[in-house]
Order: C-alpha cells, then structure tokens, then sequence
C-alpha cells in the first residue's frame, strides 16, 4: 500500500527503474534477478497493414500482436465480471437469494431450485460476453485500428510496448488532456505469459515519467477491473483512488431489465497528483 506520499509521484522515491537513452527500461533489482529488463518503446508509423517501427533501431513490431494482447486482456473481464464481481454486488445477491425462494416455494422442488443458481450464473456469463465484445469490437475498430493517428500524433500523448526477448509483451497508451492538464493512462496490458515479473508497474512508470516530462499537474486513470490485484498496481505506483460510479454503462449497453438484472459494472476512478497548480 502507498505511504503518506503516495498521492504525489517523486522520482527519488517512487521511480522503480531508470529510462536509457535508448528507451530501455531496467526493471527493480528483484525483477531483473528472475528475467532480463525489458525495453519500453514508443511505437511508430503504426497504419493500416503495416508494422510498427519502434525508435530503438527501426524494428518492426507487428499490428497484430498488440492487438492480440489487448483483446486477451479484454476477454478476461468476461468471466470475472460474470463471477468475481458479483461478490462486490450484495443486493444482486439478495435479489438472486430471493428468487431462489420464490422457485422453491412456486415450484415446490428443489430440483428446480438447485438448478436456478446454475441458470442465473449462465445468464450473467451470456450478458457480460455480449456486453465486453460490443465494447472491445468498438476499440479495435477506433483507437486500436489506428496507433498513430489516436496516441502519436496528438499532441501530449503516446504508446508504448514493453518488449522482452524481442517479443512484444505488454502495452500501455497515455492521452493528454489539454483543458485541465492532466494526462490519462489508458490500454494497459500484459500478456498473461509475462505477468508477475514487474512489467505492468515498468509500463505505469513510464506513463508517470512521460506526464512529468511534458509538465502535466496529474495521471488520472478509470477502470473496471474487478481482480484486486489491478487495484494494487495503481496503488503501489502512487495513485489514489478518488471515487466509484455503481452500474457504469458501457458503450452498446441497451439497458433492459434483464441486462440491469445481470450484467453490473463499477467505474473506479484513480488519480496521481504531479505537482500543485
């Protein structure tokens, strides 16, 4: 968990690797001793059917595989908002509990009943799939069909991929925010092979170093992640969470009964202050 000075990110104290000249990011000593550092490189002339040329050299790295790690992370949200989030839902539970009853007492089996909680967990899965694909065939087909012209040519934001070995095994983008000067990390993602090895945090750090270098005041990032271990890497990379909105709506969300009755989503908001205004 952050200490006292987690709400604002210091490089003496909080910066976790050092950025070469080349773009190479050196991962904390207790990563490097399990696998070799790997580099963050800010993707280039990333169009329509061709690779990204990365500055560290002019290597190519492929459409293809960043959306392939994005999608793969996407995917996972399915089952775990399907099951994992209704933990974080108590009053679905009671509504669930209730209907539960109501079976057994309509029905007066307990055949019935015992399968009504396999049914409503079906139904909770079938929503979500329905729900994310909309809302991943949406990005694949804006920001993530075109890098360069969402993240490299605006003015205040860019992408990175973290590569390790020579393969590309997480990305992250950050969107500057001209109005209120702050700078939102957004499409954050590891290949679920590389995970554990302090790759997610070295993409974060970079996205902090990147706001404090064009002098933005804050990072401010939202997500729907229901694994706590997401929660944590925000926090131990300084941020602070500022607020939740309960039964967020996903764009190609129709609203029905039956999707407010199994498909819920909360919105957390997180935020890292850089300097006072």
């Amino acid at each position: 968990m952050p200490g006292a000075d987690a709400g604002r990110f210091q490089p003496g104290k909080n910066e976790a690797f050092r950025v070469s000249r080349r773009g190479g990011a050196h991962l904390p000593p207790r990563c490097a001793s399990r696998i070799p550092p790997p580099s963050l490189s800010r993707r280039k002339s990333y169009r329509a059917g061709d690779g990204a040329r990365s500055r560290r050299g002019g290597r190519t790295w492929g459409r293809e595989v960043v959306r392939r790690i994005f999608y793969e992370g996407i995917m996972e949200r399915i089952p775990n908002t399907a099951f994992r989030g209704l933990k974080q839902q108590p009053l679905t539970q009671l509504l669930y509990a209730l209907m539960a009853v109501m079976c057994f007492v309509v029905t007066k089996s307990f055949l019935l009943t015992c399968c009504l909680p396999i049914f409503l967990m079906g139904m909770r899965y079938y929503f979500s799939r329905k729900v994310i694909l909309h809302y991943l065939d949406c990005a694949l087909h804006t920001d993530m069909s075109d890098i360069e012209q969402y993240y490299m040519k605006p003015p205040g934001s860019c992408f990175w991929v973290a590569v390790l070995d020579g393969n590309v095994v997480g990305i992250v983008a950050a969107r500057g925010n001209e109005e209120d000067n702050t700078v939102e990390l957004r499409r954050m993602s590891v290949d679920s092979n590389y995970r554990g090895k302090g790759i997610a945090k070295a993409l974060g750090r970079k996205v902090l170093e990147f706001a404090m270098l064009n002098n933005y005041s804050s990072v401010v990032l939202g997500t729907t992640a229901v694994k706590m271990a997401a929660h944590k890497l925000y926090e131990s990379l300084g941020f602070k969470h500022v607020g939740v909105v309960e039964h967020y709506a996903l764009p190609g969300m129709t609203h029905s009964l039956l999707e407010r009755m199994f498909f819920q989503l909360r919105y957390h908001r997180y935020r890292l202050q850089l300097r006072e205004e």
